[in-house]
Order: C-alpha cells, then structure tokens, then sequence
C-alpha cells in the first residue's frame, strides 16, 4: 500500500511537472514573438521619426519653398487663419 503511495505520488508529480514545462514553453514562445514584434516596431519607428525630423525641419521645408514653391507659397499672419467647420447644410468660419 505505502508503495502504491509512492509511485502515484513520484507520478503525479512527474504529470506536472511536464504540464507546468509546457505551459512555460508556450509562454516562453509567446514572449519571444512579442519581443520580435516590438524589435521591428522599434525599427520602424525610428526610421519614420528620423525622416519626420528631417522633413520637417524649418531649414529643410525652406529649401523645399525655394526647390519647388518659389513664388506659389506666401506668408500670412496667425491671425488671418480660419478655421472651418463642416455642419449638415453649411460650412462655419471661426477665427
């Protein structure tokens, strides 16, 4: 009897033993993808942020006014802008 103990209980740990290393492994995996996904994310990243910077420097867009918008570009005053909200039936002019 107290061998019938001992083997079902050297079993049963064993049972979990391997239940607890699968669940592990498949969280293990689970991270692992994560991590990948973010790797490439971080890439990502820092290349659209670098090319943000670089495009929207004020000395990059007024090297971009006088490539390309030489004289379709003009400066306006702050206050002169509008903002315009769209309603059902009408457009709305708002300082």
């Amino acid at each position: 009897m107290r061998k019938f103990f001992v083997i079902s209980l050297i079993f049963l740990l064993i049972l979990f033993t391997a239940i607890i290393k699968n669940s592990t492994k498949k969280i293990d995996e689970d991270i692992f993808v994560l991590e990948e996904n973010i790797r490439g994310l971080k890439n990502e990243f820092e290349n659209i942020k670098l090319e943000f910077e670089f495009l929207s420097s004020s000395e990059r867009l007024l090297d971009f006014q006088k490539s390309y918008f030489e004289y379709d570009l003009i400066q306006k005053d702050i206050k002169e802008i509008e903002i315009i909200r769209k309603g059902f039936d009408h457009l709305k002019l708002k300082n």
